[in-house]
């Protein structure tokens, strides 16, 4: 049977997750979203050669995450060696082959992996403070329900919803609460796993 090569960036183009999106803060419309796993050593340094090969390539790191890896297959190594960044990252879907392959290149890098299109399991978390009057108190409660979000603080006139999900779940959280004022909102960034025993 013939096989035809196809270029990485028209897969993402036929993505149907991978639409523009408008950021539900800011309401501004940015390219569409990709998440790359990195595992690195665990060294100073790392992390500005990693910031690099995006920012020459004209990729904005959206969200990035960093924490060890407890264990790396194939290979012996000392607690603490390793450590693995997620990033999510925004760009001309036609340079990411070319990301991924420079960032395969740096002496610390050990692999990196894109996992668009990818069957993962993703979370992300968020903090969001706001205005909360009694006239609108119990509607955010009801929001904060329906999204399983917990009440971490509580004053006559704020409150503090911490909501963990999917990002698509979160966007929606946040859509939600934005009429009632937030004052201030943190979110932790997307941290993914590949599903089975996929490499992440």
């Amino acid at each position: 049977m013939a096989t035809t090569t196809e270029q990485r960036g028209a897969k993402f183009e036929l993505d149907p997750g991978k639409a523009p999106r408008r950021d539900v803060v800011t309401d501004i419309i940015t390219q569409p979203l990709h998440t790359i796993s990195l595992l690195v050593r665990n060294k100073p340094g790392v992390l500005v050669r990693v910031s690099l090969v995006f920012s020459r390539r004209g990729y904005n790191m959206e969200s990035l995450v960093v924490s060890p890896a407890i264990s790396v297959p194939g290979i012996d190594a000392a607690p603490g060696e390793f450590a693995r960044m997620t990033i999510t990252c925004s760009g001309d879907t036609d340079a990411l082959e070319q990301v991924i392959k420079q960032l395969e290149n740096l002496i610390d890098v050990v692999r990196a992996i894109d996992h668009t299109g990818h069957s993962v399991i993703e979370s992300e978390f968020v903090l969001v403070k706001l205005k909360a009057d009694l006239k609108n108190r119990a509607e955010i409660l009801q929001i904060a329900e329906n999204f399983k979000a917990k009440v971490v603080d509580f004053s006559i006139d704020s409150m503090i919803l911490r909501c963990v999900g999917e990002t698509d779940k979160i966007d929606a959280f946040v859509g939600l609460l934005k009429p009632f004022g937030i004052t201030e909102l943190v979110r932790s960034g997307k941290i993914l796993m590949a599903r089975g025993l996929d490499e992440t």
